[in-house]
């Protein structure tokens, strides 16, 4: 069942999203060459506790993975795109880190995620990473009252396939308002024109990633970590956005730097 928010429920859906967005910012800025990804949790883990908000990964516990998630960030080093368990390793030069958090505020709860590289990047690695960005503005400007959630699906796959990535359809964007997963499914490629009409209300988290060469995944024997099949490089991005009468809204948004 989907169930469309007033604006007052988007505003306060808007209220964890700053939050989210001022966290994600604080990370990109402390992850640096030679931090241990335990220092990034911990710090969030704190963070969280401040401001009197309740992570959504601790102890979630959906199909694919093994045992409940024990940890506020999934941290993805390099090959690794998504669910990555932080874990005793300290950031190298070069490194491409993609951070993603979910999190609550008074039972409304907001979603996003970033990549970036650490130390000295290969200009490879920026362009699979700027691919994610641009398809993720992509689908908000997509995400239009009146239209349809393959549109959204549809701009998404065509930014990914103009920069040459071809995309997996196991893992997408989702609904999102009181909890972190609702319904609908937001597919990282599609045809526009289909799917349910996009209605003033509706709260999706887009959320396109992306493996250098393959669109084949694997796991990781923890049950959680999800990487590139070949072993190449991988990039994230997401942001939560609402669909109102004016447009899309973007909750997320990170504080200029």
């Amino acid at each position: 069942m989907i169930e469309l928010k007033s604006a007052e429920e988007i505003g306060r859906m808007a209220v964890a999203g700053q939050f989210v967005g001022e966290l994600l910012a604080e990370l990109n800025g402390l992850a640096a060459v030679g931090v241990n990804l335990l220092d990034l949790e911990h710090h969030a883990r704190d963070r969280i506790k401040q401001r009197g908000a309740e992570s959504c990964y601790w102890d979630y516990s959906p199909s694919f993975g093994r045992g409940p998630f024990r940890n506020v960030l999934c941290l993805s080093v390099n090959d690794a795109v998504l669910h990555g368990l932080p874990h005793d390793y300290v950031l190298r030069d070069g490194d491409l880190l993609s951070i993603d958090m979910a999190l609550g505020i008074d039972g409304w709860v907001a979603d996003s995620a970033l990549s970036f590289v650490v130390g000295t990047p290969d200009p490879a690695d920026l362009k699979l990473i700027e691919a994610t960005e641009v398809a993720l503005e992509a689908g908000i400007a997509a995400a239009q009252p009146g239209g349809r959630l393959d549109d959204v699906s549809a701009a998404i796959g065509a930014v990914a396939h103009s920069y040459g990535y071809s995309v997996n359809g196991e893992f997408g964007g989702h609904g999102i308002g009181r909890t972190m997963h609702e319904a609908p499914h937001v597919s990282n490629d599609g045809r526009p024109g289909r799917g349910m009409k996009l209605t003033p209300g509706l709260t999706i988290a887009i959320e396109p990633w992306l493996c250098q060469s393959t669109d084949k995944i694997t796991y990781d024997k923890d049950g959680w970590t999800i990487r590139s099949a070949d072993g190449s490089r991988t990039a994230h991005s997401e942001h939560t956005v609402a669909v109102t009468p004016s447009g899309p809204q973007v909750l997320t948004r990170r504080p200029a730097s």
